[in-house]
């Protein structure tokens, strides 16, 4: 999920410190405002995707208790930074901010340090130990999911590759995320109603805990991300909105338009700039960080978005979708769910090749794409919809009788 807060150097992040929030006006969903409710983030450390759907909860929960693994104050919106926070030790670490993703083996033990009590109902938002929290007896715990810990199930061989030439410590990060594996299956039967971000992660969470789930994506802010007022013919540019990390495959985006001289702008900034601006061409830019109003310029602006990555969910190609721009997309993850032909191109196999071959048969066919029914596809993921969805599901949780037992198991052959 693509991130709104500028951290230091050092850290993969994408954009400007933020200062506009999103602003949900429309009251829609239903009042739960008499709830005593306990939220659960992995950590706060900036306004990424998954910050975004936090605060539609903070929002509607202003008296919660927020828990975390660590808290870097002042990279929130005010929303969130306005809750009642409590961290885990992790927080005292010198530096954790820099290196918190190393602790991972550690981040288990410290999720125990969290202690809801007195509360009618707990939320967590996970991809990582957030859904490992323990409920107080008798109290549903909703999972908003973005994925099964990545390191434990789909990143698990993709990192391991990173200790190729150190076998010894291969098979000790091969046995650690085994350990983790366990560990997050067994603590997923602390949830008692699992809420997918897509369909693609809906799967996940059927193979990975053997439970079902129901879908909810991710909010756009459809009202900040329109098309051009002014309707200007969009230049020849293409352009790519991430940060720039492997998985992202934005190498790819780079190889295809300097082998082919097409022209590409490249916003976002991480560990792989200076590999990327070393294998460009001439037609490729690199903007680095950039504020979300010269981001939506340049969606309206470009000939379309590159988005060569396999994303659980995938906001960036709704934002500029929002804004009427074609989308030329890899086909897997779930950008499949919201990209298709008429609103761009998604292509099936993630090679440079590949997305030269389907840039070429696209500009070859007159740049197809549908501006409006882009449009109306950003718009059905708006704000007051995300929000009146996941109230709703909530509403549904709460007033069940009894105690909350665990959903049984999808009644399919998982082995």
């Amino acid at each position: 999920m693509e991130a709104r807060i500028r951290e230091p150097m050092t850290s993969p992040r994408l954009r400007e410190p933020a200062t506009r929030t999103i602003v949900d006006r429309s009251g829609v969903g239903p009042d739960l405002s008499g709830l005593r409710v306990a939220l659960v983030h992995d950590w706060l450390t900036g306004m990424r995707g998954g910050e975004k759907c936090l605060e539609v909860l903070c929002r509607a929960f202003p008296n919660a208790t927020l828990y975390t693994l660590i808290h870097r104050k002042g990279a929130l919106s005010p929303a969130i930074e306005s809750m009642r926070i409590r961290t885990s030790p992790l927080q005292h670490i010198p530096g954790v901010f820099r290196h918190y993703r190393h602790l991972l083996p550690i981040m288990p033990m410290a999720a125990r340090s969290w202690h809801p009590c007195d509360v009618d109902l707990v939320v967590s938002l996970s991809h990582c130990v957030a859904k490992a929290v323990v409920p107080p007896p008798g109290v549903p715990h909703v999972c908003y999911c973005f994925t099964p810990m990545r390191y434990a199930w789909a990143a698990r061989e993709t990192y391991l590759e990173g200790w190729s030439n150190r076998p010894i410590r291969k098979a000790a990060a091969r046995m650690l995320l085994s350990r983790l594996r366990r560990w997050d299956r067994r603590t997923s039967g602390r949830v008692t109603h699992f809420v997918a971000i897509s369909e693609t992660v809906r799967e996940r969470i059927a193979r990975c805990y053997r439970r079902e789930s129901r879908v909810i994506q991710p909010p756009v802010d459809a009202d900040f991300y329109t098309p051009d007022p002014d309707a200007r013919p969009r230049d020849e540019a293409y352009l790519v909105v991430s940060a720039l990390v492997p998985y992202k495959r934005v190498d790819q985006a780079v190889a295809a338009c300097s082998a082919t001289g097409r022209r590409l702008i490249v916003i976002g900034e991480g560990p792989e700039r200076a590999r990327l601006e070393a294998i460009a061409g001439p037609t490729v830019r690199f903007l680095g960080w950039q504020p979300d109003d010269v981001i939506r310029s340049h969606y309206r602006a470009c000939r379309a978005l590159l988005f060569p990555g396999e994303e659980d969910f995938g906001i960036v190609p709704i934002e500029a979708m929002a804004c009427g721009a074609p989308v030329i997309a890899l086909g897997r993850g779930g950008v499949a769910e919201t990209v298709d032909h008429s609103v761009g191109r998604t292509y099936a196999e993630p090679t440079t090749e590949s997305l030269i071959a389907t840039l070429d048969a696209w500009e070859r066919d007159g740049l197809p794409c549908d501006p409006s029914m882009a449009r109306r596809r950003a718009e059905g993921l708006a704000l007051p919809i995300f929000r009146q969805r996941l109230l709703g599901l909530l509403a549904e949780v709460v007033p069940t009788p009894g105690p909350h037992s665990v959903p049984p198991a999808p009644h399919i052959d998982l082995t």
